[in-house]
């Protein structure tokens, strides 16, 4: 299961590796909990209409990833900080009871985005070792223009102690940013297509293979 604050977090973050969960046959589900879009200035009295392009991104992204569900649930972009945490943490916890994941994918603590680092925080919440729980791997993802954005000694640093090999799915990963083509900026800014394959090349290099994404791990638990 992937949680990601915003329609294109779960394609940035650990695309490469949705599709390789889904080309081994796993079973994929992806919650997206904010809308991404209304904090901008652009977005007046378009903004239901924004909003309805975006979903469709996010669907036509998540049908290229091959993913069992998704589910978007239309919080206040940037504005999590303004919700009780309990209600975002419910919402988080209904979803892992319908579909016991094993192993869940989220944000990274450290990130400069208000709302990434409140659902790593109602992440964490929500799975809670307690007996019989069913997320088993927990595993938090860099979003560029947000993870390495943060200052030094502000918050955590991205430390990646887990790698996954997308050298085959990296293509798949960018077919499926090619559907969020409003969100994404033109070279050198971070968020840039170039700037994403050279992140996949640069992580793969420091792990031997072509290309991969990184992630922190918060918890592994072997039974």
């Amino acid at each position: 299961m992937v949680i990601a604050a915003h329609p294109d977090d779960e394609v940035l973050g650990c695309g490469g590796t949705i599709a390789r969960h889904s080309h081994n046959g796993d079973e994929v589900h992806v919650m997206i909990l904010a809308e991404g879009l209304t904090s901008r200035d652009n977005c007046g009295e378009s903004s239901k209409d924004g909003l309805s392009e975006l979903a469709k991104a996010a669907r036509k992204a998540n049908e290229i990833l091959r993913v069992a569900s998704l589910s978007m649930h239309g919080l206040p972009d940037n504005r999590l900080d303004s919700l009780d945490r309990l209600d975002v943490i419910k919402l988080i916890e209904d979803k892992i009871a319908e579909y016991k994941p094993e192993c869940i994918y989220t944000h990274h603590a450290g990130d400069v985005n208000i709302d990434h680092r409140i659902i790593h925080e109602a992440v964490n919440t929500a799975c809670r070792p307690v007996p019989g729980h069913s997320v088993k791997h927990l595993l938090y993802f860099e979003i560029p223009s947000s993870t390495e954005w943060q200052i030094p000694g502000s918050a955590p640093p991205f430390l990646p102690t887990w790698f996954v090999d997308v050298s085959e799915t990296l293509g798949v990963k960018m077919s499926a940013l090619n559907a969020y083509e409003t969100e994404m900026r033109n070279w050198p800014h971070p968020r840039s297509h170039r700037a994403i394959d050279h992140l996949a090349r640069w992580r793969g290099a420091a792990v031997g293979v072509e290309a991969a994404e990184a992630f922190a791990l918060g918890r592994r638990l072997i039974s």
